[in-house]
Formats: structure tokens, C-alpha cells, sequence
């Protein structure tokens, strides 16, 4: 009995517990069937929202930079947009088995022939995978240029578009310089982590533009793609620079130094060539030597590096003396057959060795004594008189370019502990005192623009979507330097330098220039001017052309030359280089063509290679006017033009070029040739100055094959 109420009570005991397990099951289900309708109807767009958001989010998206030009709309610097293809292996395209099957053999051919990396089987494997993987982000090709991301979007598939054929495109921008070496540290660049250089850099605030915000969505595996949003803005493109600088300019004087530091071997050089009335600079060039022995573009000593000036500094000891009175061009000074000790400092002459010599000999031949007797006898007891001077010229504070880093003058004050009785000789001659290169420029444009010191410019405007919103005009730092019977006297002491004195050797047959030579010994790091019994030297020229009507100012600097030191013989030779090639180009310079030419000798003129045809119009149209020449008439319908000779007549023909092939650019000048082939997409390097005579791209080569092709020129 006992035992049969002991399994009935166990089996109650079952049973309860049974009914509890099922009650509580019974219960959490119903719980979660509650809560599953409450998150999904009662709160469902609360929590949908928060999904997004944890899922979706804000980038920056980088504006355009804005591009840099010369003074003649040649680009210098530009942001050249690429793109980043990626496909979408979920869109219709692909998953719709009737257009991928269809359409695959054909889109994997046309990927194999554009980019001719893969064969158009392998492309096929790689579309097949995207597909069966379902990658919704898969990067295709990066870097792409514009024309290649045009081509692709009009493949089989891809051109169903973004949704339907799973073609996405990501533009970004590179920075490139279609001139590459030229006058590179001018234009400077911006890079993160490192300082902003040059125009770059002192306009970053309006080349970068205004960043715009993109919206994105991350998937599967972490990637994050673009997607459509209101709250999306777009980027602003940053403006344009227009430089001073003329690109033809710039590649003479960089080619001239170039060849000149070569021959010597030296350190470093730098050429400035500016406009004398406005104080454009039409062109800087800065080269550097590697430890490789080849030269760049690296450090701007133009307006960074501030050295003792030499022998140039005498043009201010003369100005200063003649416009306080002291002396004259005529006046008579001992050279002491060139060595004189001041204080405990002795001077030497290297060019004037004789006793008796005019001021005007003094500057001419460049004697040290000559200068720096009547420079300490006029100025010994009052040197801030002198000083003064210097600071009337400018030459103690910074131009305040509009390119960073410019030098600050160093300019002893008499008033300074620092000064001794040998100070005021030695900064008569340019030691003692430091300059850089384009702040000395100055004063001598100075002179050449009737005494008006005007402040070099590099940046001339700057346009927003081609509407000027900055122009900087010519700003004058000083209205008059001296007066101008002052001026006419340094004028004429400069012209000296040229037909007579230190620069002699390369006076012109065609036109006149003036200027004065600088050989300094430099200073060895703290351990004077004579280093182990070895001395180096910076040689320079600064001046003007022409010389009764100045039009360029140029300075030429060469530091430690190996072969020779005179000025004459390494800075001398770049400028004759620079102003001879400027004077040939610039037709403004010339005398009227009509007194300088005669007739007869137009009748067998060269035939003009290569030019365009409203130009060609133009050039003709003064010889007809003058009665020059007899030309038959110029085909109006073609864009190009070359000329023919036969007899006494000039005949035209049409030289229009196929646009899916590389032109023969062979006798064309550089601006025209630049155009044809940047319309093509053509990235083009120049080498050298004057016509076409080399193109690394054969003639009749098929245009979509080339990217880059490099020209040569020189004589044609």
C-alpha cells in the first residue's frame, strides 16, 4: 500500500513540474512574440534609424585644386583628376543571368583591349568570380585617367549605368607640373607633414578650394560605398593662379644656368629675369647639384638665401657718394696701385691695379681701394649717413613677397657693439652684409626704372571659374631712390662695365646692356675667408637690357665654381645667354622692322613650318602692308598652315592633322605644338629652347597609345 502511494505522489510531482516547464515555455514564447511586435511595428523606425546611422557615415570629400598658369595661360601646375573603378557584382547587369551571359564575352575583350594587362579570358574568370562572390565593392582599375573611365562606361553592361550595370566611379585628383623641371621650387607643392612651398603653398587658402561631404554606406567586409543623400554637399573648386612667369622665359634661363653650372661644376645657381616697370618676374630659376653630380630644383636662393653681395654692392657706395655730393663720375681717387690696409684690414684689388684712376674707372674695373677710400673718407665719421642709404633702398627689411620664406636683410648698424673701424670698408665692397639675390635685383631695377623701386611680383591675378577676384598691380616701395642726375651718372657707369670695363668681352652687336660684376670669396662656415690654404668664390652679374630703354633686369648668381671665379667668366656668360635669347623673341626690343630689312632679302625667306593659319594671317598681313613680299592668298578654312617658297612668292598649303594620330611636329613652334597634342590628352615634356627638332613618339602613331611624349628643341 505504501509503495503504491509513493508512485502516485511521483507521478504528481512529474506532473506539476511538467505543467510548470510548459507554463514558463508558454510565457517566454509569448514574450518574445511581444517583443519581436514591438520592435518591429510599435518602434520599428526608432530602431531602423539607429541602424542607419550606425552603418552610414559623413566623409570630407577633397575640392579640386585650382590651377597655376603663366603670364601666357600655359598650365604650370594642375590637379588632374583619376578615377578608381569599382563594379557592383549584385547589380542587375550581373545578377540578370540573360545580360551577363550575353554581354560577358563581349565586356571581357573590350577590358582586355583598353588596358592590355590581362587576356580577355582572364577578365572573364574575374567578372565570373564578382559575381559569384556577390562582391558589391570590387575594385576593378585604379588610377584611370578621364578618357580611359569615358571608354569604360560605354562597354557592354557598364553602360547600363550605376544601379543597373554596377559601374562606380571614385574621382580623385593628382598634382602634376606639365613642365616639370621648370621653375619648380617657385611653383612648390603641398604635402602633409611637410612644410607648404612657394606658390603652393602662400595661395593654398585659395588653390585648395572648399572640401563637400559625401555620405557612405558600410557592407559586408567593412567597405564603405557612396550612396545618395541629402545631406550630401558638393565640393568647391579652388581658384586659379595666374603667375608672372613666362613658361619660354623660364626654360631659357633655366637651360642657360644649367649649361653653365655643368661646365663649372658648382655648387649651386640662380637667374631672376624681371619686368623692369612692373616688377613681373618673368622667370626664376634655382638648380641645385646632386650628389650624383645632376642639378634640380630644390632650394629657392632667389628669394631664401641671403649672401655677402661682392663687387655689386658698389653700384650703392656710388650712389650714396654721388647723391650726398661727395663725388662725381669724373672725380680722381689713388688706387695705391690696388692694396690698402684699414684698420687691421687689408684690401686688394684684383682688376685696377694703377695710382691715379677717374670714380668712373673705380666702377668700371672694379677696384676694391677706389671705392673703399672714398666710401671710409666720406662716411667715417657719420656712418649712419651710409647706412641710411642702404635703408632708403629697402635693403634692411624683407620685399614681403608674395612667396614665403624670403631672407631678412642683415645690415650692420653703426650703432651696434658688433661695429669696427673695418666695417665700413668692407660693406663699401659687399662683406660684412647680406642680401639674397632678388632683394639686390631690386635696386638695380630700381636704377633702370628711373629710380623707382618696385616690389617683385610673382602672382599677377587669380580667377574663380574665369572671372578675375584678385589682381595685384604694381606696388612701389620707393618713388625715387636718388635724384636723377644721380641716376643718369650710375647709368652711365654701368654701360662703362659693358663696353669698357669687367664685362667687355661680351658686349653686343645688336643691342646694349648694363650692369656690374660681383666676385665674392665666400666665408667658410664660421672659419673665415681662407679654408686650408683653399679659397671658394660666388660669382654674379646684375643689370639691365637694353640699356637706353630698359625693358628685363636680370640677376645671375654661381656659387663656388670649380674651374673659374671671375663673375666675367661664370655669371656673365648666363646673362649674355638669357638677354640674347629674350632679345631675339621679343620683337618689341627690335628696331622698326621696315629701316632693317631690305626687300630682296625676303625673296627667298624660309618657309615657315607648321603654324597656325590666323597667326601665319597675321605675320603676313604686316609684309603686305610694307609691300615686302607678294604671297598668294591663305586658305581660310584650314586651322594649320605651312609655307612654301617659290620665286618671289610665298605660297600656303593646308597642314590640318588627323586627330587619331601623333602630328609631325618636327620645324612647329612650342606653344603650337603644346596645343595640339594637350587636346589630345597628351602629357608633353620640353626639353631646350626654340622649334620642334626631336618627338620622342614617332609620326602616325595611334594617339589612344600615348600617354607622354617628350620634344626637343633647338635650331629647326
Amino acid at each position: 500500500m505504501s509503495q503504491v502511494s509513493n508512485t502516485t505522489n511521483n507521478r504528481k510531482s512529474i506532473l506539476i513540474r511538467a505543467i510548470l516547464v510548459f507554463t514558463g515555455m508558454f510565457l517566454f514564447g509569448m514574450a518574445v512574440v511581444y517583443y519581436v511586435f514591438k520592435i518591429q511595428v510599435k518602434e520599428g523606425a526608432k530602431w531602423s534609424k539607429l541602424a542607419d546611422s550606425l552603418s552610414t557615415h559623413v566623409f570630407d570629400v577633397a575640392a579640386i585644386r585650382g590651377n597655376i598658369f603663366d603670364c601666357n595661360g600655359n598650365l604650370l601646375a594642375s590637379s588632374v583628376p583619376i578615377y578608381d573603378i569599382r563594379i557592383d557584382g549584385q547589380a542587375k547587369g550581373f545578377i540578370a543571368n540573360d545580360n551577363f551571359e550575353n554581354d560577358l564575352d563581349s565586356l571581357a575583350i573590350c577590358m582586355a583591349n583598353e588596358f592590355k594587362d590581362k587576356s580577355a579570358k582572364s577578365y572573364k574568370s574575374l567578372f565570373t568570380k564578382v559575381k559569384k562572390t556577390k562582391n558589391r565593392y570590387f575594385l576593378l582599375k585604379g588610377k584611370v585617367s578621364f578618357r580611359q573611365m569615358q571608354r569604360m562606361s560605354k562597354f557592354p553592361i557598364f553602360r547600363m549605368g550605376k544601379y543597373k550595370g554596377g559601374f562606380l566611379i571614385t574621382e580623385r585628383t593628382t598634382r602634376e607640373k606639365p613642365f616639370e623641371l621648370l621653375a619648380e621650387r617657385t611653383i612648390g607643392f603641398t604635402q602633409t607633414g611637410v612644410a607648404k612651398v612657394g606658390l603652393e603653398g602662400s595661395f593654398d587658402f585659395m588653390l585648395s578650394g572648399k572640401s563637400g561631404k559625401q555620405v557612405m554606406q558600410r557592407i559586408a567586409g567593412g567597405t564603405w560605398i557612396p550612396i545618395d543623400d541629402e545631406n550630401a554637399v558638393e565640393a568647391q573648386e579652388g581658384k586659379d593662379v595666374y603667375t608672372t612667369i613666362d613658361v619660354n622665359l623660364q626654360d631659357v634661363a633655366e637651360q642657360s644656368l644649367m649649361n653653365k653650372l655643368i661646365e663649372e661644376q658648382a655648387e649651386w645657381g640662380t637667374a631672376i629675369l624681371m619686368e623692369v616697370a612692373t616688377g613681373h618676374i618673368k622667370a626664376v630659376a634655382n638648380l641645385t647639384k646632386e650628389a650624383d653630380g645632376t642639378y634640380t630644383e630644390k632650394y629657392n636662393y632667389a628669394v631664401a638665401r641671403s649672401i655677402e653681395p661682392g663687387s655689386t654692392m658698389k653700384l650703392i657706395s656710388m650712389l650714396s657718394m654721388i647723391e650726398d655730393g661727395f663725388v662725381t663720375a669724373k672725380d680722381k681717387v689713388d688706387a695705391e696701385n690696388g692694396v690698402k690696409t684699414f684698420c687691421n684690414y687689408t684690401m686688394h684689388d684684383s682688376h685696377m691695379g694703377t695710382a691715379l684712376i677717374s670714380m668712373q674707372e673705380a666702377f668700371e674695373h672694379s677696384s676694391n681701394i677706389g671705392i673703399a677710400k672714398q666710401v671710409v673718407r666720406f662716411y667715417q665719421k657719420n656712418p649712419s649717413a651710409f647706412y641710411k642709404h642702404i635703408q632708403g633702398l629697402n635693403l634692411t627689411s624683407k620685399l614681403k613677397l608674395q612667396i614665403a620664406g624670403e631672407s631678412t636683410p642683415s645690415v650692420l648698424n653703426p650703432n651696434n657693439p658688433m661695429w669696427s673701424c673695418s666695417s665700413l670698408p668692407s660693406m663699401s665692397i659687399g662683406y660684412g652684409l647680406s642680401f639674397t639675390p632678388l632683394q639686390l635685383l631690386s635696386v638695380y631695377n630700381a636704377v633702370a626704372n628711373n629710380g623707382k623701386l618696385v616690389k617683385p611680383l610673382f602672382v599677377s591675378n587669380v580667377t574663380d571659374a574665369g572671372q578675375t577676384v584678385k589682381q595685384y598691380k604694381p606696388a612701389v616701395l620707393v618713388d625715387k631712390i636718388c635724384s636723377d642726375s644721380t641716376l643718369k651718372q650710375l647709368r652711365a657707369m654701368m654701360e662703362g662695365v659693358v663696353l669698357r670695363g669687367t664685362a667687355s668681352e661680351f658686349k653686343s652687336a645688336f643691342y646694349s646692356y648694363a650692369g656690374k660684376t660681383g666676385t665674392a670669396v665666400i666665408a667658410n662656415d664660421g672659419k673665415g675667408y681662407d679654408k686650408g690654404g683653399q679659397k671658394f668664390y660666388r660669382a654674379s652679374f646684375c643689370g639691365y637690357f637694353p640699356a637706353d630703354a630698359p625693358k628685363y633686369s636680370c640677376m645671375v648668381l654661381v656659387s663656388k665654381p670649380l674651374k673659374h671665379y671671375y663673375a666675367a667668366q661664370v655669371a656673365l656668360p648666363v646673362f649674355k645667354d638669357i638677354a640674347d635669347k629674350v632679345y631675339a623673341t621679343s620683337i618689341q626690343l627690335h628696331a622698326n622692322i621696315k629701316s632693317q630689312i631690305a626687300v630682296d632679302s625676303l625673296v627667298h625667306m624660309p618657309p615657315v613650318s607648321k603654324i597656325f593659319t590666323n597667326d601665319l594671317k597675321q605675320i603676313m598681313a604686316v609684309f603686305e602692308s610694307n609691300r615686302l613680299l607678294k604671297t598668294d592668298s591663305i586658305n581660310e578654312d584650314a586651322e594649320w598652315s605651312e609655307t612654301i617658297n617659290f620665286g618671289n612668292k610665298l605660297g600656303y598649303k593646308s597642314a590640318n592633322y588627323n586627330t587619331e594620330i601623333i602630328p609631325d611636329l618636327k620645324g612647329m613652334g612650342i606653344k603650337d605644338a603644346l596645343y595640339l597634342l594637350e587636346s589630345k590628352g597628351v602629357q608633353v615634356q620640353v626639353l631646350g629652347a626654340g622649334k620642334v627638332t626631336k618627338q620622342s613618339v614617332p609620326p602616325n602613331t595611334p594617339i589612344k597609345q600615348v600617354k607622354k611624349i617628350v620634344l626637343q628643341l633647338g635650331k629647326a
